[in-house]
Order: structure tokens, then sequence, then C-alpha cells
């Protein structure tokens, strides 16, 4: 029979009063009010206007009134704090964006997020370069936070040259920064995840990049139901200024201006492009080919000998063996907005259509020589974390994913903190993960156990102690046992 009380009466056992907890002046939540903290008086206050959901573009003002050193405790319009809860969630998706990567045997790699404003200055008439978060640094130097990640990696495989093995299978988790108007899923910063090949010409890098796509979206649980991926490819837009005359110096602003279909309206679509130099018939035409969704009609209006019916052709026939054809559709109003891409570009979006493109990618041969370098086959593609979260909400897939910890070690007496301090160690170098709690009385302690998922709690107590025992007591099943402490694991 044990020497020592069940817990429940431990639970009775005197305890030295604990001092009274300053009285809190404020709620711990304030709905849509500003907290802000005076760094002079050193202590919280409220605004007395609530918080705008502004809709008109404007710059955060500073705060106005008497007492200039009160500070918004808010981020920045459009970024974001993680608390913990958010943080797991983050955690947890990065995670699945690694694991999908480790399986395709792609290798992480990491950049600046401070790049050279240079990187991202294209004459394309890019929607991006409008966004950029640019400024001079204390040096006269030209920088930015970067938009995007692409051009990041081409810098890095242009500066480590002839060193490079190829092909590359390179993927980076990345934070990205665009001043835009936010729309549900859209933030002025984001976290991106990449992966891209280097080094393989053929249209089996693209089918490879979409099975990681398709594996991610399998690992989260939608399947081809919730989610579609529309498949184009720029060389069909080249093909068809061929067909009108387009002079070739206007292909990329061509491809900016296609890029909105579906956002504006064919008219307005036509008229943009007249105003770049196209002819009216030219504009119509490319509209309408644009809007074929049907590759079988494509290879009608084009021919099958081109290489954009071809590779479209590839695609779709490595697709069946993957096993995601059902994911893949044909749309040629599909170019991109980024002018870099070259060849087969695809996106990934919700098939009820309420959210922007989930992600995005395509082939982009010639990037490297814009730079400077010497051209690389290349793809690759970007998958952002705000629209994927809000499409995993959606359809309710978003996991609870609690604080969950091995131990609490908590002394029932004062002097016993050193001990206690002594077996958190001892279980901490064994890889559990321990809460050690001083100064709460042991119906607290329950309730935090349970708050934070503990397995066990273990008690440190006097006549314990001088036995060289702890008491355990497994919380899931609330067995209770006494141990050795050399034997505690």
């Amino acid at each position: 029979m044990s020497a020592f009380p069940p817990l429940r009466h431990l639970l009775l056992r005197p305890r030295l009063p604990l001092s009274s907890p300053p009285s809190l002046p404020l709620p711990l939540r304030l709905p849509r009010r500003r907290l802000l903290f005076s760094a002079a008086a050193q202590s919280f206050s409220i605004s007395s206007t609530t918080t705008q959901d502004d809709a008109a573009e404007s710059v955060d003002a500073p705060v106005s009134g008497k007492d200039s050193s009160l500070i918004d405790v808010n981020p920045p319009r459009g970024t974001r704090d993680f608390p913990p809860e958010e943080m797991r969630l983050r955690s947890w998706l990065f995670e699945n964006f690694r694991e999908v990567s480790r399986i395709l045997s792609f290798e992480e790699v990491d950049f600046p997020v401070l790049e050279s404003e240079a990187l991202f200055i294209r004459k394309a008439g890019e929607e991006i370069t409008q966004q950029l978060y640019n400024f001079e640094d204390k040096g006269g130097r030209r920088v930015v936070l970067r938009p995007e990640i692409t051009p990041s990696l081409a810098r890095l495989v242009i500066k480590e040259g002839k060193s490079l093995s190829l092909p590359l299978k390179w993927f980076t988790i990345g934070q990205c920064w665009r001043y835009e108007r936010m729309t549900r899923g859209r933030r002025r910063e984001h976290y991106q995840w990449n992966m891209d090949i280097f080094g393989v010409s053929k249209v089996r890098a693209e089918a490879e990049l979409i099975h990681a796509i398709v594996m991610l979206f399998e690992r989260l649980g939608i399947t081809s139901v919730d989610v579609g991926i529309r498949v184009s490819s720029r060389k069909v837009l080249q093909a068809v200024l061929q067909m009108y005359a387009v002079p070739e110096h206007l292909f990329t602003q061509v491809c900016v201006i296609v890029d909105k279909l579906g956002k504006i309206t064919r008219e307005e679509i036509e008229k943009e492009l007249m105003l770049t130099g196209v002819s009216s018939k030219a504009a119509k035409g490319i509209i309408n080919v644009l809007s074929i969704n049907s590759l079988s009609k494509l290879e009608e209006v084009l021919g099958s000998d081109g290489e954009a019916v071809a590779d479209l052709k590839k695609l779709f026939s490595l697709a069946e063996y993957y096993g995601y054809s059902t994911w893949l559709s044909f749309d040629a109003s599909i170019v991109r907005g980024l002018a870099y891409y070259t060849g087969i570009v695809f996106e990934a979006f919700d098939r009820e259509g309420k959210l922007r493109a989930i992600c995005g990618g395509g082939r982009y041969d010639t990037l490297l020589s814009t730079f400077g370098g010497d051209n690389i086959p290349a793809c690759g593609f970007g998958f952002g974390d705000a629209v994927i979260m809000e499409l995993l909400k959606e359809k309710g897939l978003v996991p609870d994913l609690v604080r969950q910890v091995d131990d609490i070690v908590f002394p029932l007496d004062e002097e016993l903190e050193g001990p206690a301090s002594s077996v958190v160690s001892s279980l901490r170098k064994k890889g559990r993960s321990v809460d050690l709690v001083l100064d709460k009385r042991l119906k607290w302690v329950f309730k935090h156990a349970e708050r934070i998922n503990a397995s066990r709690l273990i008690l440190v107590g006097n006549s314990e102690w001088q036995q060289g025992m702890v008491r355990v007591k497994i919380l899931s099943t609330r067995e209770e046992y006494e141990v050795k402490i050399d034997q505690l694991q």
C-alpha cells in the first residue's frame, strides 16, 4: 500500500497565502478598438476612435492628440501578428510544404527579404512594379522588400554559376511584401512556398511541380471537387500574335493586359490592347482564341505542329500517368501577370469561385538573361499561405491544434523549488517538454494541465523527496504512482 496520500487530499493541504494580483484596468480583448501604449507614462490607454476597415487606400497616419507618445499596438495595415494559436497553424502548414518538397526530393534554400530594387523593376507594365515597398537605405542604395521570390532565386543561381550541378530542385518558404488593395486572402505581407526546377527543358518538369501542388492539396484534405488547376501556355499567345502580325515587342504588354480576362470586360480588354498599337481585328482575334477552353479546339485553330499544342498535349498525357488528370483543365486565358513566363503556365482555383487564385506558376526559360546571366531552362510556382487558409476555413478543414506539453512539475512547498528544477532539467535532457509551475495552488495546476493538454503531473513533496521519490499522475487515466527520481523517464 502506498505511503503517500491520494492527490485529492493534497488539494486541501494548507498553502501560504499568495499576494493578490494587481487589478487590471483593461479587459483582455478589445474588439474593434485600438489599444495604445504610452512610452512616457508607461501605462496603457485606449484611443477614443474605433478601428476602421479602411475601404479607401491610405497610408496609416500617426496618432494625433495631446500625447504624441501614444503608439498604436496594432500591426501595420495588411500585416499580421501570430499569437500561439495562429503560429501553430502556420507551423502546421509550413510542415506540409516542407514534407511535400522532401518527398519530391527538393532541397531548401533561402534569401534575404531585403533585395536590390533593380531586381524587381522591369519594363513590362506589370502591376507588381507599382506595389513595391521600396526605399533608399542609409548608404544611398535603392532597396525593396521582395514582392515575390523567383528573382531572388534567379540571382542566387547566377551567383553560384558553374559550381551548380544541374538539374536543380530547390524550394523555399519566405515572406513577401506588396502594397496593394486588400481583399479576402490578399494581404500586404504573406508567406509563400516556392518550388523551382532549373536545367530541365522538357514538360516533365512542369508535371513534377503540378504533382507537388496536388499532393499538398490531398494532404490538407482538399479534393479535385474543391479545386481545379487551369493550364495554358504563353506560346499560345505568341502563335496568335504571329497570326495577326502583331509586332513581337508588344508581347509582354499584351500578356499583362490579357491576364485581366475575367476581371474586366472584353470591351475594356480590347480597348487596352488597341492603345498599345494592336489593331481592332487582332484584338478581337486574340480575345476569341484566349476564350477557348478545349485543347482540341485550340489544335483546330493553331494546328498540331506548333510547340504550344505539343507541350500541352504532353502535359495532359503525363497527368494521366501521375494520376491527377481530374484536377487539370485547359484554359487559354491563363497567361499569368508576370512578364518573364515563356511556356506552360498554370494556376489553381477554387471551383466555387469565392477566392482568388490559390497558387500559380509556369516556365521562365529566359529570366536569367534579363539579369545578365546565361539562360537555363527553368520553371516554378508560388503558393501563398493566405488563400489556402481561407479555403481550409471554407471547407471546415482547419485542424484544431491545441498546445501540448508532456509534463508539469509542481513543488508542493516553496523550499522545494530547487529540487523541482533538477527534476525539470533531467526530463528536458531526455527530450520531454516540461512546464515548471511555481507559486500556484494545486487546483490551479490541474486546470492549467487541462488547458495545455499535459500528459503527466509530477509532484515534488518534502516527504517524497527525502525518500528519493516523486509522485506521478497520468492525467488521461487518473492513474497515480510513485517513482524513484533516477528512474523517472
